[in-house]
């Protein structure tokens, strides 16, 4: 597929594809989930290969970085694209709400990483 084709497919200029294939433009999780329909593939096909999500990737995130460590799921990828399905807010708000539930208490099990002290610079 040329890049003019997948430009028209995904909405966008041929300029931005080219941004987005050079790494000039960030593609958000929207974009790259258009992509992988575009591209009849699953959204795990860009992260072949990487075992963790990297401390750069977490850059910014308002969630504790901890929740974002370990091994990419593909269930979890599974999860958004089936919930983004479901018309239902009563359902998506109990499956929310379930899912929360379960990440706390997941989270009390487990024991975090104590964070590093931060040296102080004078």
């Amino acid at each position: 597929m040329s890049q003019q084709e997948l430009a028209a497919r995904l909405g966008v200029t041929f300029q931005q594809v080219q941004k987005y294939e050079n790494g000039k433009n960030r593609i958000s999780a929207g974009r790259l989930y258009d992509l992988a329909k575009v591209l009849e593939t699953r959204i795990m096909y860009f992260y072949e290969g990487l075992d963790v999500v990297s401390a750069a990737v977490r850059r910014g995130a308002a969630e504790d970085a901890a929740d974002f460590e370990g091994p990419i799921d593909g269930d979890a990828v599974d999860l958004v694209i089936a919930f983004r399905n479901i018309d239902d807010t009563d359902a998506r708000k109990s499956i929310l709400s379930r899912a929360k539930k379960e990440a706390r208490s997941a989270r009390r099990e487990k024991p975090r990483p104590k964070a590093k002290p931060r040296s102080s610079k004078s």
